[in-house]
This record gives structure tokens, C-alpha cells and sequence, in this order.
């Protein structure tokens, strides 16, 4: 075991001095003569969805429940105590630099990675090697939601949505279905579908739509979801400053959780970190919760 460790970590040396000589050598991969500077002040909106019912259906849930949670999904919900400052995202935004796609501080660049983020969610199912794509063949957003939910195709079919170009499922029907199933696995997995379409991607305000749930149908086959997290993330960043201004549809949450952990005060650090079952979302989520003052 030792042995494999040291091959790993000779094998991350090699790989960072390729990187280092390859960028020494040919440079950045953008246009040349591109002069990379921060523009004028973006407008971002981080409209959110309202999360208030999921959180009262979690809070209401028994430790047995949401045990069962944690180990499909990992700690998504402390994404429920993490506070959305407005303020703060609108400064973030700020320096995010869409030529390179990271934050530029001055002369340091900073930007969430995959190991970052999938310590961040600690969900021990995905297997960072088995990445999301959509496949070839898949099944109809009906089917996949008859997969997800155990209703039938009519059920479901009555209630799938137009949007634009897009199908979506209302958050009221996965709302009525998470407080009157009778199969807690089910009422899990509902609940998680429901986190990710309102929290993690939230395209579609107060629905989930297909390509979410093409995501979240995969991840029965233990892939992860950070990339796919990660690139929409970029991807609404650079929109928003290109065009300076509009809306952001990553999770905002988790992206304020990861700024938090790189620039919060930390006073001492606590044994407890070096347990198995220590989160440091939720350690992130009690540091930063506003006390309100009487």
C-alpha cells in the first residue's frame, strides 16, 4: 500500500513538471496577441429557487433517513446553511477571468477543482475515474423519471412541462410525492432529484428539467457529478462577464462554500478533521451562519 501511495505521488510530480515545461514551451491556449484583463462591472443576478419546503421536509426527517441520504448522496443538504450573499457574489464575480477561466487576485489565480469540490460534497458513491456523459441511447425524460419516481407513465406524463426547448418536471408534483410516498428509498431519491434541480441546476426556477435528470439518472452507476457541476459553473461565469451581466445557474451555494474555505479566519484546527466522517461543508456552513442580534 505504501508502495502504491509513493507511485502516485512520483507519478502527480511528473505530471506537474510536464505541465509547468509544456507551459514554458507553447504558452497559453488562447488567441494570440490576447491581452487577458478583468472588464467593466458585471450585473449577475443569483435568483435562487425558494428552498424553504425542501428544508422543513429535511429538518422534519429522522436521523435513520437522513443517514440513508448521506450515503447515496453525500452532504448536499448543509448546502441549505450555507448563506447566499448577495453582496459577496456580486464582488466575486468580479474577478473571474472568462479568457483563462479562473478567478485572478492581483497576480494569483484561484479556481474550484475536482478534488476540491468532491471533498467539499463527500458523497463516498461517485468514482472520480467514471465521469458523467450523456449516452447515445438513453431512455425518454418519461422513462427516466418513471425509473426515478416508481409512478407510472401516466402520472408522470400528465404532469412533464414545454420549457423553450427543454422538458421539466414542476418542483409541486416532486413536492406532493416526497411527503406522501410510502417507500423511504424512494422519498430519498426524490428529495435528492429535488436538490439538484433546484440547488445544483437550477435552469429552470421552480422545476427540474431533463438534463438534470439524465445526470441524476446516472448516478445509480456510482459516476460523479463534480465535472459536470464544475463546467456549467465555468460556463455561466464566462456568459455572465462576456455579455456583463445576467444570470448565474450554477450552485451558487457551493461556490461561496469553496470561496469560504480559502478565505476564512481559522483559529485553531480540531482533531476531528482527521475522522472518517468529518464534513467540512458542514463545518463550513456552522463557521459562516449569521447570528442575527437582538
Amino acid at each position: 500500500m505504501e508502495n502504491g501511495l509513493l507511485d502516485r505521488v512520483e507519478g502527480n510530480a511528473d505530471v506537474h513538471r510536464w505541465s509547468e515545461q509544456t507551459q514554458l514551451e507553447k504558452g497559453d491556449s488562447i488567441t494570440v496577441g490576447y491581452m487577458s484583463e478583468l472588464s467593466d462591472y458585471t450585473r449577475i443576478s443569483v435568483t435562487q429557487n425558494n428552498l424553504q419546503e425542501l428544508k422543513v421536509t429535511w429538518d422534519q426527517w429522522g436521523n435513520e433517513t437522513k443517514q440513508s441520504f448521506y450515503g447515496k448522496y453525500g452532504d448536499l443538504p448543509y448546502l441549505f446553511d450555507i448563506q447566499v450573499d448577495e453582496n459577496l457574489f456580486q464582488a466575486l464575480a468580479q474577478f473571474w477571468n472568462p479568457a483563462y477561466s479562473c478567478f485572478t487576485f492581483g497576480e494569483v489565480d484561484l479556481v474550484p477543482t475536482m478534488e476540491e469540490y468532491t471533498a467539499l460534497l463527500r458523497c463516498l458513491r461517485f468514482q472520480c475515474d467514471r465521469i458523467y456523459s450523456r449516452a447515445a441511447c438513453v431512455p425518454t425524460f418519461g422513462k427516466k423519471l418513471m425509473i426515478i419516481t416508481g409512478m407510472s407513465e401516466q402520472w408522470i406524463n400528465t404532469r412533464i412541462k414545454e420549457m423553450g426547448e427543454s422538458k421539466c418536471i414542476p418542483w409541486e408534483a416532486l413536492k406532493d410525492l416526497i411527503q406522501a410516498y410510502p417507500d423511504k428509498a424512494k422519498r430519498v431519491d426524490i428529495f435528492a432529484l429535488s436538490l439538484y434541480g433546484l440547488m445544483v441546476f437550477p435552469n429552470a426556477l421552480g422545476y427540474v428539467d431533463e438534463a438534470t435528470t439524465d445526470l441524476f439518472h446516472r448516478l445509480s452507476k456510482q459516476v460523479t457529478s463534480v465535472p459536470a457541476i464544475l463546467a456549467e459553473t465555468f460556463r455561466s461565469l464566462n456568459a455572465c462577464r462576456r455579455a456583463s451581466a445576467g444570470r448565474f445557474v450554477g450552485c451558487t451555494q457551493l461556490l461561496l462554500a469553496w470561496f469560504y474555505s480559502h478565505f476564512r479566519l481559522i483559529d485553531r484546527v480540531v482533531c476531528r478533521v482527521f475522522f472518517e466522517d468529518y464534513s467540512s461543508l458542514k463545518d463550513i456552513a456552522a463557521s459562516t451562519k449569521k447570528v442575527d442580534v437582538p
